[in-house]
């Protein structure tokens, strides 16, 4: 099974990202948009595993989810990796929340090591993928299509409380991947 760790948005975040979505879509640029139903926040990719695994995979969510408090979550910025002008990845940013999310998935990491997961090699960054660039078409006219956005979140109180972590199955089928929930832990509320 292919599987990662994320929060699950509720529907008015994934419905505002959606518009900012077909703002950026104006640019023509050849991106592949993730389905506003699969937006998430990504706490740790664990790539292939089995169902023997899942289950101790499970048990280390639950632990996390203990030691952790429920928190809130504000969306604060639009960029993109590495670059807006070299974009390959377009994300919205996080600041409130922030570390909370960085101690969750630093806690993940840690723990899932024990059971043979590397670590990723890159620095944990809190974000929202809301598309990848397939190709340079269009590059400057996303380029300015981000810039012009970057104040999209500006005033808006665009938040969430995050109260569970969910273990998800990823399935890949001809119309893009599908997510299935395999385990839903609630964070703890005291």
């Amino acid at each position: 099974m292919r599987t990662f760790i994320a929060i699950e948005l509720p529907q008015h975040i994934r419905d505002k990202l959606f518009k900012l979505q077909t703002i950026l879509k104006k640019s023509n640029a050849d991106v592949k948009w993730v389905e506003p139903r699969n937006i998430h926040l990504t706490l740790k990719f664990l790539g292939e595993i089995d169902k023997n695994k899942s289950v101790k995979i499970a048990e280390i969510i639950e632990d996390a989810a203990k030691k952790s408090r429920q928190f809130r979550i504000n969306l604060s910025s639009i960029g993109a990796f590495p670059d807006m002008e070299s974009a390959q990845v377009i994300w919205v940013g996080i600041d409130k929340g922030n570390n909370e999310i960085e101690t969750l998935a630093k806690e993940l990491e840690e723990r899932f090591e024990i059971l043979g997961i590397l670590k990723e090699k890159r620095l944990f960054s809190p974000h929202i993928t809301i598309g990848r660039v397939k190709n340079l078409l269009n590059k400057d006219k996303l380029a300015q299509a981000l810039r012009e956005s970057e104040s999209y979140f500006s005033g808006k109180n665009i938040e969430f409380d995050v109260t569970k972590i969910n273990l998800f199955k990823s399935i890949l089928g001809p119309s893009g991947p599908a997510y299935e929930t395999l385990k839903e832990v609630n964070i703890n509320t005291t």
